[in-house]
């Protein structure tokens, strides 16, 4: 797929905003050091650089270590924060952002015989911030204080080292020295946890099991809309099997948390910064009797689940979203796989569960067996029994569909509306719990 010049621009996308944080995304960089000359594994150290003219007043959060010496400039996609406008919640916790007090050295390469120097430095952050990555300068000096921006505290969440990146192994260097890419922690309901593209280092070649690491923490926007009229009975005769759906919510995702399967990575970020995934409810109609006799009647009827495991899978395969718990987690898919390795931006994300239906339990997802509702109407009365359905789907910022719909039959919501609506004082108008409709399971 071509991205249009217009379409590239990073200036043409809307930051995400965490209060006064804003924080956006740059493919561009600058080549501070790599292991050329040593005895080490290819590997480089990128200084992401927001252009001034497309993202004005951003900082990178730290540097950005790769593999190899490939130019990763245009291919390559980094978080970049700049201090927002405070909102009124926000006025009394100050700034978002701010430059470090100092930098710790971490490592030097003496002796690794590359072609240049290269030190490794942590930013020390001020009371209340913290640092959500390293530096590395090509020689001994240290970073200007100007280099990275350290974050507030209560706009991040606990991280840990996740991969490796690459070590000095085989440089022959005085210190050992590896790079580790930053993995957020399971995320809660409602919520995305992601690192912006820095690593963690350590003076060692093994995975650092206390490492200071962090990333930032966001809520999935979720735009909430009016839920659909209940139906009310007019008369006695059957009414239409199903009402008019309605969006009623909208979670917002980031480009990062989506999977596409007709985009890669870097054409999310130019075309669909951001992703709709749709609620869309309606009552559907289980059953309606009419009794004409003289006394109350039971009636039973049964009432069909729409979820079905098979298409939630699908779901998953191709976006990586999961309904009913966090994600990218367990990725099998090697296509889905390679598209996720191939953003630098590593995300643990989950829906809200009011949003998903999941509030005491996922396991209705993957149950589809009908059920059985039973209920008396009273005598010379007509009544119906509904049901809410949710249509789940998937729209790119164009309004396209990504993958199938996903829907799901809410056996929790049963709603009656009978007529006339005001019974004789034989029967009370309001019904006692005995008498209200009750859902049991039937043989599917």
């Amino acid at each position: 797929m071509q991205v249009s010049e217009h379409e590239q621009s990073p200036a043409q996308r809307a930051p995400i905003k965490l209060g006064n944080l804003l924080i956006n995304f740059t493919t561009e960089f600058h080549r501070v050091w790599d292991s050329k000359g040593s005895g080490a594994k290819p590997g480089a150290f990128w200084r992401p650089v927001p252009a001034p003219d497309l993202l004005p007043g951003y900082f990178p959060l730290g540097d950005f270590a790769t593999p190899g010496f490939d130019n990763i400039n245009g291919n390559t996609i980094v978080a970049v924060v700049c201090e927002g406008a405070a909102e009124d919640e926000d006025s009394s916790k100050g700034k978002a952002l701010s430059a470090p007090d100092d930098f710790e050295r971490v490592w030097k390469d003496s002796r690794s015989g590359a072609d240049a120097d290269c030190t490794i430095w942590r930013p020390i952050p001020p009371a209340g911030y913290v640092a959500l990555g390293m530096v590395c300068s090509n020689g001994r000096d240290k970073p200007l204080a100007n280099t990275v921006r350290c974050v507030r505290a209560d706009l991040v969440v606990a991280a840990q080292a996740g991969t490796l990146i690459w070590s000095d192994s085989g440089s022959g260097a005085r210190q050992d020295f590896s790079a580790w890419a930053i993995n957020p922690p399971s995320a809660e309901a409602g919520e995305l946890y992601f690192s912006p593209g820095t690593f963690v280092g350590a003076n060692s070649h093994t995975r650092p099991a206390d490492s200071v690491a962090y990333s930032l923490r966001m809520h999935i926007p979720l735009q909430v809309a009016a839920p659909p009229t209940p139906p009310v009975l007019g008369g006695f005769e059957a009414p239409a099997p199903q009402e008019t759906a309605r969006i009623t919510q909208t979670a917002r995702l980031p480009w990062f948390a989506v999977t596409d399967p007709e985009l890669n990575p870097l054409e999310q970020f130019h075309t669909s910064a951001f992703y709709s995934l749709q609620r869309a409810d309606r009552y559907v109609l289980v059953g309606h009797g009419h009794n004409t006799g003289a006394v109350g009647q039971t009636f039973r009827w049964t009432a069909p689940r729409v979820q079905r495991t098979e298409s939630l899978e699908a779901f998953t395969d191709v976006t990586t979203i999961r309904v009913a718990s966090e994600w990218p987690l367990y990725v099998t898919n090697p296509t889905t796989l390679h598209l996720l390795l191939a953003s630098s931006i590593r995300f643990s994300a989950k829906l809200d569960t009011g949003f998903t239906h999941t509030e005491t339990s996922p396991l209705d997802w993957t149950t589809s067996a009908a059920v059985e509702v039973i209920t008396r109407i009273a005598k010379n009365s007509s009544l119906a029994v509904y049901l809410l359905q949710s249509h789940y789907r998937l729209l790119r910022e164009d309004g396209t569909q990504v993958a199938n719909d996903v829907l799901y039959t809410d056996i929790d919501s049963l709603y009656l509306t009978e007529y006339p609506p005001e019974r004789d004082s034989e029967v009370p108008a309001s019904m006692s719990k005995a008498e209200s409709p009750v859902a049991t399971d039937s043989a599917p």
